[in-house]
């Protein structure tokens, strides 16, 4: 490996692993219901560096310890801790805190960018930074964490972003996929760089692939998705090995000529080329059909329909990708010819619900087009759709049978949907519903699998946007203008087995974070304005917020050491519109809150 490429490994103390497995306690004042599949009991002192594909099949059987981004392999983000709850939240306090790069104005508008949370394996933390940086902290200490060393895969700032929506565990190793297109692979026991791969590049038609999410860890094999969709590229899910970061197999959004969907291009542009469909959020795991479930983003140019006629496949779609050879299993498409970047990269959830009296396997889905979606996790098939944003107009409707919107006519090469809303070239100004930006994007849901509860947080308005008169070489639109003074924030919660909106808690600006939902009968989010704010999971009445004084826009995640939950969560910049609360300085810190011993102490009561 180039010397300019090795870890920045600073031995600040030697931690010893032995020591580290013996102070993870039961924790007796936990839930132990297991979720389905049951699954055998981690034996004591089996951490021993390594994360197995079993460990994180069964991530939830493991409530001390978040082992993979979204809590489990299928997306939950939900925990059987139970310790805080809904009657002691309000004792719950800051604990400590780490600067991960301090106050930061010089990373661009948006501040540092961290959209993730770390992750937790028996005591020992590891968390993301800007500019692709890695931290390893001992956690056991419950008034500081200890830094074990920082790994640096040293990131050219220039030309570059900061931007990171969290890492991977496997066997000895952690994973993080840099936004300069390179995947690295570090040893956990030492911060050594073992392994690292140039993946995503220059493509031959001028686009810059890039990585803007989280590695998933799978069977051994890493899977990194190129995000830059709307950089003139075209979105691509790849599968490395875990030990090597060999690449085993790639799929495209957008197909070539002559390849299944490419038939949806009917342009003579050969917009396919660059035609988008960026895969810039982290995707999920089937088990039952060893599959892997993603989410695609808009095509390109994004704001002209008729510079790419045509449904443009796989384009605002779930794909349901097969592990092991890469090649695709099914999709199901929302937004066919979709002009108002209404990418759908928001997290499937795969769950068990019961539907009409049977068990289903199903994907959910927070649709950024303002509707959320059931579909069947074997087929894709459609099974039911509702609208959770306050406010829809570019639809009167999703078709109850087909799942698309009621307008779709598949004989359209260019689709009118609803004309007042459904801008095209020359259009005056004209109101969409929801926002650009919304309603649910890159933000992480949740589901309460004994509730059978979604929650999400996003975006909530309309835009006004004008037609423009077509595109420039960077297929950019000409004399396309907007304006997005219409926006605000909201928590959702849909009852998922009957896919019906249970309740919503509006928000005075957008919601950038993610959620997670307890077993203490709690959901947290995060706020732009800097606060992290608990509400109960069945009325969403708020029960206890705390202002850390910097925006926020990655997700609370909780673990536990030596019987006392935690609660932490990472902040991050600002990248809100329109700009409010510009007065908060961006910065990198790592945030941890638990409640004091005579809050603990309080009887867990029903819920």
């Amino acid at each position: 490996m180039p010397a300019e490429r090795q870890s920045r490994y600073k031995a600040l103390r030697l931690l010893a692993l032995a020591s580290i497995a013996q102070s993870v306690m039961t924790l007796p004042v936990f839930a132990q219901a297991a979720p389905p599949p049951p699954a055998a009991p981690i034996e004591e002192g089996s951490f021993a560096l390594q994360v197995t594909h079993d460990r994180l099949l069964n991530a939830l059987n493991e409530p001390q310890n978040w082992l993979t981004s979204n809590g489990n392999l299928e997306s939950w983000r939900f925990s059987r801790l139970e310790q805080i709850n809904r009657d002691n939240v309000k004792d719950l306090q800051m604990v400590w805190a780490m600067s991960l790069g301090g106050a930061n104005d010089v990373v661009g508008p948006n501040g540092p960018n961290i959209q993730g949370n770390p992750l937790v394996d028996n005591g020992v933390m590891y968390a993301g930074a800007e500019w692709g940086r890695v931290f390893k902290i001992d956690v056991t200490n419950p008034h500081k964490g200890d830094l074990i060393w920082i790994a640096d895969p040293l990131m050219e700032h220039e030309g570059n972003q900061s931007i990171s929506r969290g890492i991977a565990l496997f066997g000895e190793y952690v994973y993080n996929a840099l936004h300069d297109g390179r995947v690295i692979a570090i040893h956990r026991d030492t911060g050594e760089i073992v392994w690292d791969k140039e993946i995503a590049v220059q493509t031959e038609f001028g686009g810059r692939e890039r990585f803007v999410s989280q590695p998933l860890a799978v069977k051994g094999k890493i899977l990194v998705s190129n995000g830059a969709g709307d950089a003139g590229t075209r979105g691509w899910l790849a599968a490395l090995d875990a030990k090597t970061g060999e690449e085993l197999w790639r799929w495209y959004a957008v197909p070539e000529p002559g390849q299944p969907g490419s038939e949806t291009w009917l342009d003579d542009n050969e917009a396919w080329k660059t035609g988008g469909g960026g895969m810039w959020t982290t995707g999920s795991y089937d088990r039952v059909t060893d599959a892997a479930i993603w989410g695609t983003g808009n095509p390109v140019p994004i704001y002209d329909a008729e510079y790419r006629p045509g449904d443009n496949l796989y384009t605002d779609s779930t794909v349901s990708i097969d592990l092991e050879t890469g090649k695709l299993n099914w999709y199901f498409q929302y937004t066919p010819n979709d002009a108002w970047d209404y990418d759908e990269n928001g997290v499937n959830m795969v769950q068990t619900l019961n539907i009409g009296g049977e068990q289903r396997r199903v994907i959910g889905h927070f649709g950024r087009n303002g509707f959320y979606y059931n579909l069947d996790a074997d087929t894709g098939e459609f099974i039911s759709a509702s609208q959770y944003v306050n406010e829809v107009n570019w639809t009167a409707g999703i078709d109850p049978k087909t799942g698309k919107p009621v307008e779709y006519n598949p004989e359209l090469a260019v689709q009118t949907y609803i004309p007042e809303t459904r801008t095209l070239r020359g259009d005056p100004n004209e109101t969409a519903c929801p926002t650009w930006h919304g309603g649910i994007a890159m933000q992480p849901p949740a589901f309460n699998p004994d509730k059978q509860i979604s929650y999400a947080v996003g975006t909530e308005g309309c835009f006004t946007q004008n037609g423009g008169t077509g595109v420039d070489e960077e297929n950019k639109m000409v004399g396309r203008t907007f304006t997005s003074d219409l926006y605000y924030g909201g928590l959702s919660a849909v009852d998922a087995d009957e896919n019906k909106l249970r309740g919503k808690v509006v928000t005075n600006t957008e919601i950038r974070s993610g959620v997670l939902a307890t077993a203490g009968g709690l959901v947290f989010t995060t706020l732009t304005e800097g606060d992290i704010v608990a509400y109960n999971d069945e009325t969403l009445q708020e029960l206890w917020r705390f202002n850390v004084g910097t925006p926020l826009k990655a997700p609370p995640m909780t673990y536990a050491v030596n019987g006392k939950q935690y609660i932490a969560f990472q902040t991050s910049g600002l990248h809100v519109h329109p700009r409010r609360f510009t007065d908060l300085m961006h910065s990198s810190y790592l945030f941890v809150f638990a409640l004091d011993d005579d809050a603990r102490a309080e009887p867990v009561t029903a819920r």
